[in-house]
């Protein structure tokens, strides 16, 4: 394990991160833009001289997102859930990509699955990320020091990834547990595509941003939010404090080369734990070999992993 020193802590805001860090003639994505981390997120960005696009399923509300920020905004719609509106969202872009923030995502939904056949959680938080990412290599690759960041959570911990049953068809469903595995899959992808992808000069961390107030915890109750607070490394924290670790690997100098992390602020500035996961426990040495067992239906799509250059 190796960490990594930085002068920020947990109460440090994402303009702090920023400060004094020029992004001008960056392009950078994040999804989920239209509240709570992704908002800030792609507003420190833009503050900072990057052109952002926020990818969001609601356009009306990205559109007002992007009027409170201002200039170098954009909105464009991305489903993540829905693998069709990734493909339709991939081939809108061209150019270069510098930053891919994958910060949307649910929450303690009811038990759901997309048309595709995936769960709802899995296939929001996880693959439609996973596909974009993939979809955009190109461009991430002719950027020449491009970084993607994915907002996993400190609850990846409570369950890994159930190879055999994603879907929860052969389990009782469990919605934290649907939530705490897409997690785990996103923390895993990051060690995979840094690997993967290190030729061109991509670099992938994740990261857990602490606990944060947000529409995030619509579909939990009083009891399931003290239950999470167990998982939190740090003092609740503001949506600025909260976005800062996400700006952090997105932007900061500090971390330049740095990749397949898993990264936490705390109230010491050791902050970020390089990942030591195995490939052997990425998507396509579980599941190059077959489709997955789906929820009742059968995905038109088998998961494969990270294309090679």
């Amino acid at each position: 394990m190796t960490r990594i020193s930085t002068p920020f802590g947990a109460s440090s805001t994402a303009e702090q991160v920023l400060d004094g860090v020029d992004l001008t003639d960056r392009h950078a994505i994040v999804t989920g833009a239209t509240s709570g981390l992704g908002t800030e997120t792609a507003r420190a960005l833009a503050s900072a001289g990057a052109e952002v696009i926020l990818a969001v399923r609601n356009l009306g509300a990205g559109a007002q997102v992007a009027a409170k920020i201002g200039a170098n905004v954009d909105v464009r719609r991305l489903d993540t859930a829905d693998q069709s509106s990734v493909e339709e969202f991939a081939k809108g872009w061209s150019g270069p990509l510098d930053i891919l923030v994958n910060n949307a995502g649910i929450m303690a939904v009811p038990e759901q699955c997309t048309a595709e056949g995936w769960e709802l959680h899995f296939a929001t938080n996880y693959l439609g990320h996973f596909a974009l990412a993939n979809a955009l290599h190109g461009s991430l690759a002719a950027a020449g020091e491009a970084r993607i960041v994915s907002v996993s959570s400190a609850l990846h911990l409570a369950s890994p990834i159930v190879f055999d049953d994603i879907h929860y068809r052969f389990r009782r469903y469990h919605p934290f547990g649907a939530y705490a595995q897409s997690k785990t899959a996103d923390v895993l992808f990051a060690v995979a595509a840094s690997r993967r992808w290190a030729g061109d000069g991509i670099t992938a961390n994740s990261l857990m941003p602490g606990y944060i107030q947000t529409n995030l915890q619509q579909h939990t109750n009083a009891e399931a939010l003290v239950g999470m607070t167990r998982f939190a490394t740090v003092p609740p924290k503001t949506v600025e404090q909260g976005a800062a670790t996400s700006i952090l690997l997105a932007a900061s100098p500090l971390v330049k080369g740095v990749g397949g992390a898993t990264s936490r602020t705390a109230t010491r500035p050791r902050w970020c734990t390089t990942a030591t996961a195995g490939w052997s426990a990425s998507p396509r040495g579980r599941w190059a070999r077959g489709t997955p067992r789906g929820c009742g239906r059968s995905p038109r799509r088998c998961l494969l992993a990270p294309a090679a250059g």
